[in-house]
């Protein structure tokens, strides 16, 4: 397929920031290819904040969850005064195939049968090669198969932007490096590691390496009763950003040396704006949503037994958060540390 000069398109994902984050480098590659293309994204709240004034997105439409028919109502309303020529639905929820039938455009593309899921298919008239069960960033590259455009080189563009600069100086002015991120909790408990161990790991990171700790996150209960836990009992308590906001959480990421995060959206933000990050996983496979080309030596895994090849599942395994040892996250700071010196 040809993209004409200057094509309409609209992308349609929802939620969750890791997955917005993982549509971006494609978000990239067709405004690389097609300059004068006009780009809308349908997106929910959290994921717009997080783009918003993105210089390869041209339009964001904002879904109300919450609103329930009346969101789908007024999203149909918007939607019908805006044509596009192609529509990509990278998302196989119920919510997003409604909105993609309520897209008007000749071609919309989706996931083969197989990846579809909740009636996804019956939304699309073109669907991507069927291929095995990868990592959800190569999912997505795929669709730019389609349509004729080079996925390479891969980027985000997330920031940063000039303007939030003099607030990311005035963030670190007094935060002596090395600096490390702490990504207090997740949307889902399940996910979450352990408050004891992160006291432990916060003052042994400053111990035995000299990190300067930052603890990042949204405001959920877990991780409010997490960030004042941690000012309790470390006997260096981190800076506390939680509730920062995604902007400005970006800022942070990328002002940070290393970045230690359960599965979550900072975790693939920190990948995102070129940071190293040791991903604590165990209830999700990491090889499926892990972070994305970034050194394997560096994952804690508690996903998978000793010797067990890497599953490519949507298999979730409870209770798996509850192996991972501080001893195993320092570790995996000693590699990384080691992987400074040499690149010194």
């Amino acid at each position: 397929m040809n993209l004409p000069t200057s094509p309409r398109i609209c992308i349609v994902l929802l939620s969750a920031v890791g997955d917005v984050v993982h549509a971006l480098p494609l978000v990239c590659a067709i405004k690389r290819h097609r300059p004068k293309a006009h780009i809308t994204w349908l997106l929910q709240e959290a994921g717009a904040a997080l783009i918003q004034g993105h210089p390869a997105v041209d339009e964001i439409l904002v879904f109300q969850r919450k609103a329930g028919l009346a969101g789908f109502i007024k999203m149909g309303m918007e939607l019908s005064q805006r044509p596009f020529d192609l529509v990509l639905d990278l998302q196989c929820y119920f919510k997003a195939t409604l909105l993609t039938a309520l897209c008007q455009a000749p071609i919309k593309i989706g996931f083969d049968r197989a990846r579809a899921r909740e009636f996804n298919w019956l939304a699309t008239n073109t669907k991507i090669t069927p291929r095995p069960l990868g990592h959800v960033q190569d999912h997505f590259l795929e669709f730019l198969d389609v349509i004729g455009v080079r996925p390479e080189p891969i980027e985000w563009n997330l920031g940063p932007w000039p303007n939030e600069l003099a607030w990311q100086n005035e963030f670190f002015e007094n935060l002596p490096a090395p600096r490390v991120a702490l990504v207090a909790g997740t949307s889902n408990p399940r996910k979450d590691w352990i408050p004891d161990s992160w006291v432990r790991l916060n003052d042994a990171l400053h111990k035995q390496f000299g990190f300067t700790t930052i603890l990042v996150g949204a405001l959920s209960p877990r991780e409010t009763a997490l960030g004042k836990k941690m000012q309790r009992e470390c006997l260096h308590p981190p800076t506390t950003a939680l509730g920062c906001g995604l902007r400005r959480l970006v800022a942070i990421l990328e002002g940070c040396d290393l970045v230690i995060s359960p599965d979550t959206g900072p975790l693939h933000l920190a990948g995102a704006v070129g940071r190293s990050v040791i991903g604590l996983y165990g209830y999700n496979s990491p090889a499926r949503v892990g972070p994305w080309r970034q050194d394997p030596k560096l994952l804690v895994d508690a996903y998978h037994e000793t010797g067990e090849e890497p599953k490519m599942s949507f298999q979730h395994r409870k209770g798996r958060m509850n192996r991972i040892t501080v001893e195993d996250v320092l570790e995996k700071v000693e590699i990384w540390q080691k992987k400074q010196t040499q690149n010194r």
